[in-house]
């Protein structure tokens, strides 16, 4: 490989949120990569910050134009500058789309397990979640869309918010699939809001299906949210865009960023994000294929030294989903378990609905040293529960 992943970088007292927060040995929690950045990423940072001026920003053209340029090369999706805003990050600004299209004790439906945060923004907004639960059948997750319909149908369900590729069980949704939820909203007057922050890290040879890429009158009813944070982990440079075909989604949700505060550029994510896009498509590449290999070591690692931990099948993204029902512990338990006896963390998956119980995500993005590291203290972890049973 042209790029060093395998390296360990040290990234403890940095005030960062993955290594500082409970200084565990394995923190394999929140969704961030233990990489560097790509070359010209650090590159442009460098270059900005010796400038030694860092006032306020605005995103200029080039920074939409790399946008514009990423989704037609990548995907075949003809953006306009006219229907994309700057937002600080996705979830910002999909605070800010709640706001704008709900109103308070209104119900926002999701479809768990899903991102943890999806459950915060909805309730700190003082709105009702709804949740939609995916059906777990023979280690393949798959939507329930009778119950779908039912609480799309229900007078106060005002929007649904989509995951796709799906946090955390790495799924990417079909056409068909979408297809049908963008139908079902669009019948019960449901606008559709879709995450796609994952969408760049998908499986080598695996692309996911944009929900831009649908039928026209599907996509007028949604709001697409996108960003190179995940891709390139950049998550603290703070940039994302929301796009919307609906001028009338646009201007509301442009009015809204701006009373929330959510609009403004950092000054480090512009040229950043515009080295990542316009440069850095190789590097990405090379991080697809280290990724696979990780999630490959985590199943023959599980298959062969704990039989007990079940792997759940991954196409996108670098969290991984572990179906841990035969050790009959709640995963909230289990994660603290992990804590105190192997200083190991993962995120319990009661986390992500009820539904997730059963299970724990676990961060793979990291050099494979660390990634064994994990592995073996999940292993002395599962021994010692065993052994205190007896």
């Amino acid at each position: 490989m042209k790029h060093d992943f395998d390296t360990v970088i040290n990234r403890k007292n940095t005030d960062c949120a993955k290594w500082d927060f409970g200084g565990y040995d394995h923190p394999m929690w929140v969704a961030d990569m233990d990489f560097k950045a790509a070359p010209k990423i650090a590159e442009a940072v460098e270059k900005r910050a010796g400038h030694n001026v860092y006032g306020y920003a605005i995103p200029p053209e080039r920074l939409f134009d790399a946008y514009i340029n990423w989704w037609d090369r990548r995907y075949g999706i003809q953006m306009k500058r006219e229907e994309m805003l700057f937002a600080t990050g996705v979830m910002p600004a999909i605070t800010s789309i709640i706001r704008s299209f709900s109103s308070i004790g209104d119900k926002v439906l999701i479809q768990s397990p899903v991102y943890h945060v999806f459950f915060y923004v909805i309730e700190n907004n003082d709105r009702e979640v709804i949740e939609n639960e995916l059906i777990y059948e023979n280690n393949i997750y798959h939507i329930d869309f009778e119950d779908l319909e039912e609480k799309l149908a229900l007078e106060d369900t005002k929007l649904m918010l989509l995951c796709n590729p799906h946090n955390p069980i790495g799924k990417i949704w079909d056409k068909e699939s979408l297809e049908k939820i963008g139908r079902l909203c669009k019948k019960h007057g449901v606008i559709l809001v879709s995450d796609e922050i994952h969408c760049d890290l998908t499986n080598p040879g695996l692309k996911y299906v944009p929900f831009a890429s649908l039928d026209e009158d599907i996509v007028e009813n949604s709001i697409i949210t996108i960003a190179p944070s995940k891709t390139f982990n950049i998550a603290g440079l703070q940039s994302s865009m929301v796009y919307t075909v609906n001028e009338e989604f646009y201007s509301k949700i442009q009015n809204q960023l701006t009373w929330d505060f959510s609009s403004g550029a950092n000054v480090f994510a512009i040229d950043s994000v515009i080295a990542a896009y316009n440069e850095s498509e190789d590097w990405l590449e090379e991080l697809r294929e280290y990724l696979f290999e990780n999630k490959q070591i985590v199943e023959s690692f599980l298959k062969e030294e704990i039989p007990e931990i079940k792997f759940v099948e991954s196409e996108a993204t670098y969290l991984l989903w572990l179906d841990c029902s035969d050790l009959n512990i709640s995963s909230e338990s289990f994660s603290e378990f992990l804590k105190e006896n192997v200083s190991l963390f993962l995120s319990p998956g009661a986390e992500f609905g009820k539904c997730g119980d059963n299970f724990m995500r676990m961060n793979v993005a990291c050099p494979k040293e660390l990634l064994y590291g994990g592995l073996e203290a999940l292993k002395e972890g599962v021994r010692i529960l065993k052994e205190n049973r007896k």
